[in-house]
């Protein structure tokens, strides 16, 4: 099973639960199902959204902690400097 179709299948596991609990199929007291299960996407994306901003945090702060790529990186700006500078633009 491909990762694609392993993700899609989850999804569809995922949705078809929350579709279940959202149309009463699955039982649940009447606080629960008015005021907590309708706001559970939302709850959702802000979730995912937090976790993919601290993972984007994470990797700027540790990104000193690559040194391959670190160098690899310098050596890329200071190749690109001396194109532009060879082009006539000044990058000072």
């Amino acid at each position: 099973m491909t990762r694609a179709q392993q993700t899609i299948s989850i999804g569809l596991l995922v949705s078809s639960l929350y579709l279940a609990c959202y149309l009463a199929l699955i039982p649940f007291s009447a606080k629960i199902q008015e005021e907590i299960i309708p706001v559970i996407p939302f709850w959702a994306i802000v979730s995912f959204g937090a976790y993919l901003l601290f993972k984007l945090g994470w990797g700027v702060f540790t990104f000193n902690d690559v040194p391959e790529a670190h160098k690899e990186l310098m050596k890329q700006i200071e190749q690109a400097r001396k194109e532009l500078r060879a082009k006539g633009v000044d990058v000072d």
